[in-house]
């Protein structure tokens, strides 16, 4: 598991801001982490455990895409940087793609069963498609081609790097775009499902596309993440490998923080845990001999436990009356 690395600048105004975009940028694909799991829990009331291995094959297939099939500059011709978030674009429908094909002949079949069937299910995926997934990334080994590496601009005496503004940038369009989807009728039909699947099909609605719907655009976000989360300065500087499924597990405090099936919340929560553990790396590093040189890797946890004290069910979950 990687640890953020402690940043050191010319004065106090420089650490901070530098520390802000670390923050702001980890909270970012925390979020989109924390999207990916939502989309699918408001669906089907499962915590989908394969979206580490759907993180991992978008990777992949960006690789195959943009190193090894030059698609689209092959055709379109144009700079580097807007073939590469072409490439990422295609990268991420097939990855939906993928999720789908998994939701038809896996998930679906399971529609009014129990939900925790469905959660050993996608463990099982998880474990099948990562298998797959880090053979094809280790037997030949894949870079992904991001265009800014490892750049970093100024701001004043601070050093930001690129890929903060990229996964910044990256995660906003995408909970813009969910949030105009939840206006839409597939949006509506989505969280009526979640709200009760056998009413949802008393009204007519087909309860196996939600579940394919939501299967598809939580596999490409999830793939979105693990793209962003294999740049440099994070994991391994632009390859893929296992770092961008294991990243998908550091989100779920963030998802348990801000509410399990709730989109606002998933942004909340990714940007409270992404701040948290990267300005308590930096601003607690001379107390690492007390706290332990691990302690960063805590501070997530430490955070959702003190959330859940105070709200059970996140910050925007939707709380649940059971009468016994």
């Amino acid at each position: 598991m990687t640890v953020l690395p402690v940043v050191f600048a010319a004065n106090a105004v420089d650490t901070f801001v530098q520390t802000f975009f670390r923050g702001a940028a980890l909270g970012s694909l925390y979020a989109l982490l924390a999207l990916s799991f939502v989309l699918v829990f408001k669906a089907t009331q499962t915590v989908n455990f394969a979206q580490g291995a759907m993180a991992l094959a978008g990777t992949w297939f960006l690789s195959m895409v943009f190193i090894d099939w030059e698609i689209p500059g092959r055709w379109l011709g144009g700079p580097m940087w807007l073939n590469w978030v072409l490439a990422v674009v295609v990268a991420a429908l097939m990855t939906g793609v993928l999720g789908l094909v998994v939701e038809r002949f896996t998930i679906r079949p399971l529609i009014g069963q129990p939900h925790f069937t469905m959660a050993m299910v996608t463990l099982g995926l998880e474990v099948v498609i990562q298998v797959v997934s880090v053979d094809a990334v280790f037997l030949t080994p894949r870079v992904l081609g991001v265009p800014w590496g490892a750049d970093t601009f100024r701001i004043g005496g601070a050093y930001v790097a690129w890929s903060y503004v990229a996964a910044i940038g990256m995660a906003a369009v995408t909970f813009i775009w969910a949030w105009q989807f939840f206006k839409t009728r597939a949006g509506v039909a989505m969280r009526a499902t979640a709200f009760d699947q056998e009413a949802a099909l008393a009204q007519g609605i087909n309860v196996g596309r939600v579940f394919a719907i939501a299967w598809a655009a939580g596999a490409a976000i999830a793939a979105l993440s693990g793209i962003f989360a294999s740049m440099s300065p994070w994991g391994p500087a632009g390859v893929a490998s296992r770092e961008g499924a294991f990243f998908v597990f550091r989100a779920l405090p963030a998802v348990v923080l801000g509410g399990l099936d709730s989109a606002t919340g998933a942004l909340v929560g990714g940007l409270i845990i992404g701040f948290a553990e990267v300005f308590a790396g930096q601003y607690l590093a001379d107390h690492a001999n007390l706290l332990g040189y691990g302690y960063q890797q805590v501070v997530p946890y430490v955070v959702m436990l003190i959330g859940l004290l105070i709200r059970p069910y996140g910050i925007f979950g939707t709380k649940e009356v059971r009468r016994v």
